[in-house]
């Protein structure tokens, strides 16, 4: 379920637009400053924190028509920081903000990023994502991760992108238990990139390789992520574990995601963001209870201590709803 709360009561986009406008000009032409240090940061939040993925296109749109300026250009003169960060992850559509993560995941070599949005995804959601990357980019979301990979990397993740997976329920028990066998037997011998691992994994259902990891589980006493464990720079197998974690239980691998990014020496402000501004509207109320289960405080909590400012009071907002 989804944490973003949106009144009941919602002003007309064009009013939106209007309190954004006032929120980004008010400062500026009555003190004279140059952009982005009197933003009224407060007002943003408390506008485009509380409004759903069609709401804000509408507000996009009708700032355009009415100011003659890209709402989103003109929030990233006047934000900085992880809080701009946020807000620019935020604003576009879905399938947009996903093709935007993608691009930012290639040119940071973050190549976890590609496999979480392949594997998380429908095959509709994924084929969206696919032609909103085009659009933006003019070049494929395959053709760019080609480009920018190479070897097996490149294999799993062409394969990952490119591969429009049956969505259905159905399951054969015998391919599930013959490819466990193959997975066994690759793993087993610590061949994770063994060119068997890279087709099941990315190309059967996600139903069917559920199937498989389960008899797998019940062949060998251990899930598949407990033996996909080894050195922790081998980007490949990181990938790999990515993958199976994202198809057998998104859930679980986005709370152990934002722990970690909450967790480490410094904090993952990209990765907690990610995970935030992608979720908020879906899902990330089941992130928020696995959080709270496995670590005994609220997600909340955890965010306010390790935030603050503008981007701590963006991402509560979206968390909690206030």
């Amino acid at each position: 379920m989804a944490t973003l709360v949106v009144p009941d009561s919602v002003p007309t986009p064009l009013e939106d637009a209007g309190k954004i406008r006032k929120a980004v000009q008010e400062f500026s032409f009555t003190l004279n400053l140059y952009s982005g240090l009197g933003t009224d940061e407060k007002a943003l939040i408390s506008v485009l924190g509380h409004r759903n993925a069609v709401q804000r296109k509408l507000i996009r749109q009708a700032y355009e028509e009415h100011y003659k300026e890209n709402l989103i250009k003109r929030l990233e003169t006047e934000l900085s920081g992880h809080f701009e960060k946020a807000m620019y992850r935020w604003m576009p559509d879905p399938v947009e903000r996903d093709a935007l993560f993608a691009h930012l995941a290639l040119k940071g070599q973050n190549y976890k990023v590609i496999a979480e949005i392949a594997c998380e995804l429908p095959p509709d959601a994924l084929l969206a994502v696919k032609r909103a990357y085009q659009s933006c980019y003019k070049t494929s979301l395959e053709e760019d991760v080609a480009s920018h990979t190479s070897g097996d990397i490149r294999k799993i993740l062409v394969g990952l992108v490119g591969t429009y997976r049956y969505d259905g329920n159905e399951v054969n028990p015998n391919v599930a238990s013959s490819e466990a066998k193959i997975l066994q037997d690759a793993i087993g011998g610590k061949h994770f990139n063994h060119e068997e691992v890279i087709r099941i994994v990315s190309t059967r259902s996600k139903a069917q390789l559920n199937a498989t990891f389960n008899r797998y589980k019940d062949v060998h006493g251990a899930s598949l992520t407990k033996k996909l464990l080894g050195d922790p720079s081998d980007e490949f197998l990181a990938i790999l574990r990515t993958t199976v974690r994202c198809i057998t239980d998104p859930i679980k691998y986005f709370e152990k995601v934002v722990r970690h990014a909450l967790t480490k020496a410094g904090t993952d402000e990209d990765a907690l963001t990610r995970v935030i501004v992608r979720h908020a509207e879906k899902d990330l109320k089941e992130i928020k209870e696995l959080y709270y289960k496995r670590n005994s405080v609220t997600l909340a909590k955890s965010v306010a201590k390790e935030t603050s400012g503008d981007y701590e009071a963006f991402l509560l907002t979206l968390l909690e709803g206030h």
